[in-house]
């Protein structure tokens, strides 16, 4: 049986479990951080009370600022955390060391002595789509001479015979195809007990003790063996590293909508994770996937609990993976994440259906966190992750009730250019629309910033246009996931739970009226709004028009962006395009023959 934890830590305490930081360190890190984001807070808090208390406070102005308080956090330390990524990536000349010390044994071209399970789970998933990701990262890894230390899993909670039935063939034209059939192994589970947690949970109780480590990936998720086997090797010379993150982006797509997307959460993920990084250190998050994952502690330590009552918020937690990575670090085992970009990717969701359908399986999943705060013995910083987690959706409603209140303002307030405080006002809003935009804004400062880093984009007007149009998409975005997330949150309270089952990854066009069916709410929602800010003051209602003109555009903004037409045209221009495009690595390659190979092994 190969080790798996590690010798007996001698560390000292005034160190993290692998004893590459200080603690005290990084507790220094973390004073300055929640110093800067409560006196930016307060400072929010107090100009949001003048605007709202000028000539004295009422029902509204008391909700408004309530709901201000709830949302602002959110933004707040997304501003804080992209200054300070970016600060580490160009204003230090060794920010990477600085956040993440042990990246340097994955440098060292040391052999593979622990055994790596490789895992991708599928319910209801495409499965040639799966297995050629899943081909061309075995592939990758064999490529770099170390895919002896490796073995590949396809584990099935498929629930539809003839998809089962596909993944069966798959699998055998796989193994009849392969030099080494003895590293491919598959299983499918009759029920889905646990979701995809209950699925690596089974894997982990009948195949675990035979690895050190697993990788898991899902069903879009492509890696290139030479960050698998960096990984590896990080994990390898690190036995108290519970969890080694990787920084997963986008992979050129067809999809307008996910190419929109992808294109500006590319450059926000960069800075915002690398400045996040700095200070969360062995408490770092964990995705659920494209990630290192220690075995044994994980058998030992990581058991998700059953939360008490049903759904909505009881039952099997939805989103594990932030559960898991807080029991690791309870355990004694740091969780990091590797703040570098490179051969990690995943498909994001190509319409805007099938990007609320996952935030709203997060929310849910997010929330149940409420039941498992006291969660005895996590630290602090663990702690405060679950609690953030949670905060990420509760400030959604909030959002989307104060832009309802602020159309209904002007109403109980006879002289709007008597006493409102019109300078002050104007200030927060700007504040607050450049603390929405900081992780994207910093990412373009990035690449800027960056020796040949535009040119890696296409070039600087190709890059800037792209920004440009990204940042409008953002907007239009933001208002129509929002109040779907508000509705849903709604419907949480009266029992409304959602459905774990495969997701739509391929492009696919939205027909008019499914844009209209699902969407007729945000629709009616900005016309209310807009209407009443406009009836009382045009320049209230041109003022809100980048929160609110989302709702208006909803139904078309759905159909447009999932038109093939859109993809095509922006590909072809390279608008918003990622450095994949313009220099493809082997993998994104391999990719793109891999169905005339399976076709071929079939």
């Amino acid at each position: 049986m190969p080790e798996r934890s590690g010798p007996v830590s001698t560390v000292a305490v005034d160190t993290t479990p692998t004893g590459i930081q200080s603690m005290a360190e990084l507790g220094t890190r973390r004073f300055v951080v929640l110093a800067l984001n409560v006196v930016t807070y307060l400072a929010l808090a107090g100009v949001s009370a003048s605007v709202l208390g000028a000539g004295g406070w009422t029902a509204i102005d008391a909700v408004m600022f309530l709901c201000f308080l709830v949302a602002a956090p959110w933004s707040v330390l997304g501003f804080w955390n992209a200054v300070i990524g970016l600060w580490l990536l160009h204003g230090v000349k060794d920010g990477m060391h600085r956040v993440a010390p042990y990246a340097e044994a994955g440098d060292r071209p040391v052999p593979l002595t622990d055994r790596t399970a490789v895992l991708m789970t599928l319910r209801n998933e495409d499965p040639s789509r799966a297995f050629m990701r899943l081909r061309v990262v075995k592939d990758s890894v064999d490529a770099t001479g170390q895919g002896g230390a490796f073995d590949y899993f396809v584990l099935s909670d498929t629930t539809d015979p003839a998809v089962a039935a596909a993944e069966e063939a798959a699998f055998a034209a796989w193994r009849a195809s392969s030099a080494r059939p003895d590293h491919l192994h598959y299983r499918r589970r009759e029920t889905n007990t646990g979701f995809k947690a209950g699925n690596v949970d089974d894997f982990c109780r009948r195949w675990g003790a035979d690895y050190a480590f697993m990788l898991p990936l899902d069903a879009d998720s492509l890696m290139a063996g030479e960050t698998i086997v960096r990984m590896a090797r990080i994990m390898q010379a690190h036995p108290k590293l519970g969890i080694l993150q990787s920084l997963v982006v986008g992979a050129p797509t067809d999809s307008g909508f996910a190419r929109l997307f992808q294109f500006g959460m590319r450059h926000g993920m960069r800075p915002y994770t690398m400045g996040q990084a700095w200070w969360t250190a062995d408490c770092g998050p964990f995705w659920g996937h494209n990630a290192f994952v220690r075995i044994a502690p994980f058998v030992e330590h990581c058991g998700l609990p059953v939360i008490p009552g049903g759904p909505p918020f009881g039952g099997h937690v939805l989103s594990h993976d932030q559960v898991e990575a807080t029991l690791m670090r309870k355990a004694g085992y740091e969780v990091r994440v590797l703040p570098a970009e490179g051969g990690s990717w995943e498909d994001n969701p190509p319409t805007v259906f099938e990007f609320s359908r996952r935030d709203v399986r997060w929310c849910q999943g997010n929330l149940q966190y409420l039941k498992i705060l006291d969660l005895p013995g996590l630290l602090p910083i663990s702690r405060f992750q679950l609690v953030w987690a949670i905060l990420m959706f509760i400030g959604v409603p909030a959002w989307t009730l104060m832009i309802l209140l602020a159309a209904l303002k002007p109403f109980e307030t006879a002289d709007l250019a008597g006493g409102f405080p019109a300078g002050p006002a104007t200030a927060l809003y700007a504040a607050f629309l450049l603390m929405y935009l900081a992780p994207k804004l910093a990412g373009f400062l990035d690449v800027a910033l960056t020796r040949g880093g535009a040119a890696r984009w296409g070039g600087g007007l190709r890059f800037a246009a792209g920004a440009v149009t990204e940042v409008l998409f953002s907007f239009l975005l933001g208002a129509v996931t929002t109040f779907r997330i508000a509705i849903f949150m709604i419907g949480l309270v009266f029992g409304r739970t959602v459905v774990w089952n495969g997701q739509a990854r391929d492009a696919h066009e939205l027909s008019w009226g499914t844009a209209v069916r699902g969407l007729w709410p945000q629709t009616l929602f900005g016309v209310v709004v807009l209407g009443l800010m406009g009836s009382q003051s045009t320049a209230l209602a041109l003022w809100s028009l980048p929160l609110t003109l989302g709702f208006l555009t909803a139904i078309p903004f759905a159909v447009l962006t999932s038109a093939h037409g859109l993809g095509h045209v922006l590909a072809k221009l390279h608008l918003c395009a990622i450095p994949e495009e313009f220099e493809a690595p082997a993998e994104i390659v391999a990719l793109g023959d891999a169905p005339d190979a399976l076709q071929a092994a079939a």
